[in-house]
């Protein structure tokens, strides 16, 4: 099955996309671990409606409430992160990758933006020693 592109920022079905299939995969790790919707509510401190209709992946539920229920599973949060930022930057999302483990990933990204750091601090040390060398 060929991946399908999630739509453009500018498409406004592009964060239901990603409520629904982050809901998906919240109810799937829940029910995984066999814990019941009102238990895992009154874990995460949310009415256990609220967490069926996160599950449901109803365009209205707060992204927040998505990451509150990943990190309480256990769950890496790139299926949340990686998408935004690609709408953020109006590129276009592979929607396949959402359905896989995205830690992969996530650790190739913060791999880039730590090396990235470092780069930027070695240029400007290396900038000021060049600006502090004694004459000759």
């Amino acid at each position: 099955m060929p991946l399908q592109a999630m739509p453009t920022a500018r498409d406004p079905s592009v964060l239901a996309t990603i409520k629904l299939m982050s809901g998906r995969r919240i109810e799937m790790q829940r029910r995984t671990e066999k814990i019941t919707q009102e238990d895992f509510a009154a874990r995460v401190g949310i009415g256990a409606r609220w967490l069926r209709e996160i599950e449901a992946g109803n365009p209205k539920s707060r992204l927040d409430d998505h990451f509150r229920c990943a990190h309480a599973l256990g769950l890496s949060t790139g299926h949340l992160v990686i998408p935004l930022l690609f709408m953020e930057h109006q590129r276009v999302f592979p929607r396949g990758l959402l359905e896989g483990d995205l830690s992969k990933l996530e650790t190739v990204c913060i791999d880039a933006i730590a090396q990235h750091n470092l780069d930027t601090l070695s240029h400007q040390l290396f900038a000021r020693d060049a600006d502090h060398t004694p004459d000759d």
